[in-house]
């Protein structure tokens, strides 16, 4: 999403926007409205394929996972908007593909927190990708604590990013 909008103000069609009565936050929101609205037709036929054909069967809470997909969403969305409004196309670029590997590396979805070192996993705790994936996971588990620090930092971080997409996003 943000290297696709990074590349939509370097060709000039967000300048065009820009002219219209579309404001940035309704710019911001629509963008990540239709991010949630494509998960959901995807998680709807994973979940219906995972039950008809493989026999799945949710032993967690399904509407706690759900709510933990939407908060992580929007709070990525909004990071890629954040560099996409600010940066340049190919700094966008450059940028989200690092924060992804960053993220996959040390949120905790490949190689659990506890392996990493001591000051890395502490650093890692505070960040959105380790927070959605203990959410995720602690959702999903039957009998699990409700897992409220992961749920309030996705929180924290998708209101302070999205303002912060909202602020600095420049249509050109």
């Amino acid at each position: 999403l943000g290297i696709a909008t990074a590349y939509e103000r370097y060709y000039g069609v967000l300048k065009r926007l820009g002219s219209s009565p579309l404001s940035r936050s309704s710019l911001i929101l629509s963008k990540v409205l239709s991010v949630l609205i494509m998960e959901i037709i995807q998680v709807i036929i994973l979940v219906a394929v995972a039950v008809l054909f493989y026999g799945w069967r949710p032993a967690g809470s399904l509407p706690l996972a759900l709510l933990a997909m939407a908060l992580g969403t929007i709070t990525f969305s909004a990071l890629g908007l954040a560099m996409a409004g600010a940066l340049r196309a190919e700094f966008t670029l450059a940028g989200s593909n690092a924060l992804y590997l960053i993220f996959v590396l040390i949120g905790g979805g490949i190689l659990p927190l506890d392996h990493l070192p001591a000051p890395l996993a502490s650093l890692a705790q505070l960040l959105p990708a380790a927070a959605l994936t203990q959410a995720l996971q602690n959702t999903m588990i039957a009998g699990k604590a409700f897992p409220g620090g992961a749920f309030l930092t996705l929180v924290i971080w998708a209101v302070i990013i999205l303002a912060v997409a909202i602020k600095s996003f420049k249509w050109e």
